[in-house]
């Protein structure tokens, strides 16, 4: 027989439970609302008066508690505060990737054990990784590239025996990587254009050779074999040493050919001088073709306005096709200028190198390295540089930049101060009275134009909308950092060329600030992508570059080329074009047939199209913020891609 106090538990285990979980919710509540209060003033509408956290933007909730942070590209920004991540003990999801997130991972985070999946990529956090993170049993997946944190990769890390994922690339850390014989589940690892050193170990050998780019110290499987290691091939040029008594081959040559003979044996007098004759030959055929080829590849472009440098060295194999896999220390970046002959390497005439960019060259080096013109621009010529010492770099060559010394110095450091991951960063600059030149880092891939309109043979590799809404948020992150610094802050020259690629689907923007050096600007080469009401490109609104960034959202999901009226280039004028087209007919009119073949993410293609109408509007308060752009693209390529 039942008990009769049974409904009476129940009854009170039931309202029990529903207070607790009243409270629990109440209490994540809470510690979002000071996580707004922190970094997060833009959710308005997380608030009070709203009683369920469940329906905010960005936060999932299963069995009254919060369970998902999303807040990819929100505009958050600050210091992560300490004390109120870690009340939130149901969280399993935290992606904060996308912000301006700074200083370190709070150390109460720690007690959000049931954590499987955190991602911070592309924030400006710092400091060595906490040991908090290795309190998360569960943790699956952790992201913390693009980031600027530093000190040695930990060992802890083995500990984590559930990790597949594991994304450390873009940051400072050094030393050794150490072995993760742990991580038997370990399936996505990167942690590229760091300051590690020493061999790969044993445990990481069967990852990908790009998952250990941009470390000249770091060797070992994948990447090339680490000085002093065993190999089983000669050395190139090392020549068998000739025999002497006490090292005398079995087997002899014989003259006669009769497959047999004694020691004694020598060649006749005809053949010695047959095999001297032709090898004096041989030798001069092939030195006269390395003169050929080595001056072909040194010579630098003839380009008018550049002298040759001299004295340039022969480029090492596999330099000639681009940026070899681990060449360079540098992962992203635009060409190198060749230094012409006419630069002055006097003690008081020398590279300045700007923000953390690291020392590894100095102005001889660029003197002497082999160049190639990547392409001529509205602020100058950029060349593909490579270095004596290994590392690839570009440097733009300025023309119209004859601003006094100190003005252009200071607006100079400006520019180097500016550090994002979607930022072309620059590394060095040369000033005197004839020449100025930036260094900037290369960037492997080219520009997003020489892609859209470039070769379209069968090799053409086509684009598909993922990797075009990945280039589009990439874009728009850089832009929207630039803006972040300054109400007056803009880039000035939003084109295609100035989107350089690192992979299909993550771009920086080149040429930032240019548009302050320079004294007499040509409108024309930007005319294209000018805003209406633009009459001076040293003088560009935030909401000018929106309209830019609008054409390019075009050009990039049309596939066509922007035209000038100004010049009476070829091409058509995008904004009325896209707009004089009725929507229903914008698949089979207006999207780049590459992207109507694939038949997929169409709402998705119409959504970013309509975000470009709305950037392209004639009057600029009619336009969106950058950071609202960035926003939508966002929340596009989230539904495309998964992540």
């Amino acid at each position: 027989m039942a008990s009769p106090h049974l409904p009476l538990l129940l009854s009170l285990f039931l309202l029990f439970s529903l207070y607790s979980n009243a409270d629990d919710l109440t209490s994540d509540q809470a510690a979002l609302l000071a996580f707004r209060s922190a970094v997060a003033p833009r959710l308005t509408d997380w608030n009070s008066s709203n009683s369920s956290p469940c329906s905010w933007k960005g936060i999932r909730c299963s069995s009254n508690r919060v369970t998902d942070i999303r807040l990819p590209a929100s505009g958050l920004y600050g210091e992560l505060p300490s004390g109120v991540l870690g009340n939130l003990t149901a969280l399993r999801v935290l992606s904060l990737r996308h912000n301006f997130l700074t200083g370190t991972i709070p150390s109460d985070l720690s007690r959000c054990t049931q954590l499987t999946m955190i991602n911070l990529d592309s924030n400006g956090l710092s400091g060595f990784i906490p040991s908090a993170i290795f309190s998360l049993p569960l943790l699956t997946s952790l992201t913390l590239s693009n980031n600027n944190f530093s000190g040695p990769f930990p060992a802890n890390f083995d500990n984590m025996t559930q990790l597949n994922t594991l994304y450390l690339q873009y940051n400072q850390l050094s030393g050794e990587i150490p072995d993760l014989n742990n991580l038997t589940n370990l399936k996505n690892f990167n942690v590229s254009y760091n300051n590690f050193n020493g061999s790969v170990p044993a445990s990481l050998r069967n990852m990908p050779e790009d998952s250990f780019l941009g470390m000249l110290q770091l060797c070992g499987q994948p990447l090339p074999p680490c000085a002093g290691a065993p190999s089983s091939a000669p050395a190139p040029g090392i020549v068998p040493s000739a025999p002497t008594p006490g090292n005398t081959p079995s087997a002899p040559v014989n003259p006669s050919g009769s497959g047999t003979g004694s020691s004694s044996s020598k060649l006749s007098g005809g053949a010695i001088a047959g095999i001297a004759v032709g090898s004096v030959v041989g030798a001069l055929i092939i030195l006269a073709l390395l003169v050929f080829f080595c001056g072909k590849r040194n010579a630098w472009p003839k380009d008018p306005a550049t002298k040759p440098m001299v004295g340039a060295p022969a480029m090492r194999p596999g330099e000639m096709a681009g940026l070899p896999k681990r060449s360079s220390a540098y992962p992203i970046g635009e060409p190198v200028a060749s230094v012409p002959a006419s630069v002055s390497t006097s003690s008081s005439k020398k590279l300045s190198f700007v923000g953390n960019a690291s020392r590894v060259y100095d102005l001889e080096d660029l003197l002497r390295a082999s160049a190639e013109v990547l392409g001529k621009g509205t602020f100058g010529t950029t060349y593909k540089a490579i270095l004596e010492t290994g590392p690839v770099v570009a440097v733009k060559r300025l023309k119209d930049a004859n601003l006094p010394e100190k003005e252009f110095r200071d607006k100079v450091s400006e520019i180097g101060a500016m550090h994002n991951p979607y930022l072309v960063p620059l590394q060095a600059y040369y000033y005197s009275r004839d020449e100025k030149l930036l260094v900037y880092e290369y960037v492997s891939m080219g520009s997003l134009s020489s892609l859209l309109h470039g070769h379209r043979g069968s090799d053409h590799m086509a684009l598909s909308f993922e990797a075009r809404a990945g280039i589009a948020l990439s874009a728009a992150r850089g832009i929207e950092y630039i803006h972040s610094t300054g109400p007056r802050a803009s880039h000035g020259n939003i084109k295609s060329s100035n989107v350089l690629l690192s992979g299909l689907n993550e771009a920086h923007i080149a040429d930032q600030g240019l548009a302050q050096l320079v004294t007499t600007p040509s409108l024309n080469r930007s005319a294209r992508y000018r805003a209406p009401e633009v009459t001076d490109i040293r003088k560009i609104s935030q909401k000018a570059d929106v309209y830019s960034f609008g054409v390019l959202l075009m050009e990039l999901l049309t596939g066509r080329t922007p035209s000038n009226a100004v010049n009476n280039e070829e091409g058509v004028d995008l904004p009325r074009w896209v707009q004089s087209v009725p929507r229903d007919e914008w698949k089979t009119k207006v999207f780049d047939l590459e992207l109507v073949k694939q038949q997929t993410a169409e709402q998705e293609m119409v959504l970013l199209l309509q975000l470009a109408i709305d950037c392209t509007a004639q009057h600029p308060d009619s336009r969106p913020m950058m950071y609202e752009g960035a926003s939508r693209i966002d929340e596009i390529f989230l539904s495309v891609s998964g992540q």
